[in-house]
This record gives structure tokens, C-alpha cells and sequence, in this order.
């Protein structure tokens, strides 16, 4: 059996944390491999973008990296304080532990921002929102990313993408990382989306 850690930041946007966990939930269901999700976050509630509410499964502070096989991170907005848990210590130093197993990591829109900030993107590829004049892309370039022009970019271990558009992207690409193409693939065709995605 696999294991997912979902991270919920403060101002998570809620369409990207369920793209992650609905597409774990099919791969679990009719998948060959068995995959659950644990919801984690800073706090034992957060509000979401957009005001709703979620109560995770577990607290950041009480993960043990070991027992997962993948970290996942939708975006947020700016707005609603993503960047206050983002950006914090704990974070960070999760996502480096998920690194340095060359565990896959997931993240859609600025979820890659977080990852940025932790240093792991240095001097490796990736991209982020890039609407708005491109203010997101330049944050990451601060970072020491090379920043991509494209939807979904895969450096190694980790994947990162352009905007809420991409969520479902991103999550099938993660249950292929984790069980394989063919397994991906029947997943997607049981939720009704293309395998040519050429």
C-alpha cells in the first residue's frame, strides 16, 4: 500500500486539494495498487480560500516522512494567508525530508512556491501560475528555479504546474509516479478523461 500526505495550508485553494484527493480515491478504489491520503496541517482547522473550513487528519508537527511515499500541495492565495503556512519552517523542512528520500512531490499552481522556498528547486526546473503578469514565475526564479514555460514540468522527483487548470494533470501524473503509466492510465479512463494527452 502507498501513502499520500495532502498538505493543507491556511488559504489552501480547496479545487486543487480535492483534484489530489479525488484522483488518489479512484486509484484506490479500482486501481492495482492500494493508495490512501492523509490530510495534514499547521493547525488542527483551516480556512480555505474562498472561506471553507476543513478539519485534516493529522498535525504537520506529528508526521513521520517515513511512513509516506509522497507529499502533494495544492496552491492557495495570497489573500487568505497560503503564504503564512507555506513559507513557515515546518513546511520547509517537510518538503526537504520528502527530497532528500527522492520521494515524489506534487504541487499545483504556487504549491511550487513552497517548494521553491525550500530550497530543493535550486538549479532545477519547474513553473508556477504565470497569469497576472507573471509575478508568481518571478518569485520562483528567486528562488534559483529554473522556471519553465510550460503546464506541467517533472525535475526528478518533483512535478509542478501553471494554474488550477492543471489540478487533475498533476494528480494523475502523481498516481504514475507512484504505481506506474498503465495504472495511471486506467484511472483516467475510468474517470472519463483521455490517455493521449499528446
Amino acid at each position: 500500500m502507498k501513502q499520500v500526505l495532502l498538505l493543507l495550508c491556511k488559504g489552501t485553494e480547496i479545487y486543487e486539494a480535492a483534484a489530489f484527493h479525488d484522483v488518489i480515491g479512484w486509484a484506490d478504489d479500482v486501481g492495482d495498487t492500494l493508495i490512501k491520503m492523509v490530510t495534514v496541517s499547521v493547525e488542527p482547522e483551516i480556512t480555505c480560500t474562498f472561506g471553507l473550513r476543513v478539519i485534516p487528519d493529522r498535525l504537520l508537527a506529528d508526521i513521520n516522512v517515513d511512513d509516506f511515499d509522497a507529499l502533494a500541495i495544492p496552491g492557495g492565495f495570497h489573500s487568505f494567508g497560503f503564504y503564512d503556512d507555506a513559507y513557515s519552517d515546518m513546511v520547509g523542512e517537510v518538503i526537504r525530508r520528502f527530497d532528500e528520500q527522492e520521494k515524489p512531490i506534487a504541487a499545483i499552481c504556487v504549491g511550487a512556491l513552497a517548494i521553491g522556498r525550500s530550497g530543493v528547486l535550486t538549479g532545477r526546473n519547474a513553473t508556477t501560475y504565470h497569469l497576472m503578469g507573471g509575478g508568481r514565475r518571478n518569485q520562483l526564479a528567486q528562488f534559483g528555479v529554473d522556471v519553465v514555460d510550460a503546464q506541467v514540468v517533472t525535475d526528478g522527483n518533483i512535478i509542478t504546474s501553471t494554474s488550477p487548470a492543471t489540478a487533475m494533470e498533476v494528480a494523475f501524473t502523481l498516481v504514475e509516479h507512484l504505481t506506474g503509466k498503465p495504472n495511471a492510465d486506467k484511472v483516467r479512463t475510468l474517470m472519463g478523461f483521455p490517455t493521449d494527452r499528446t
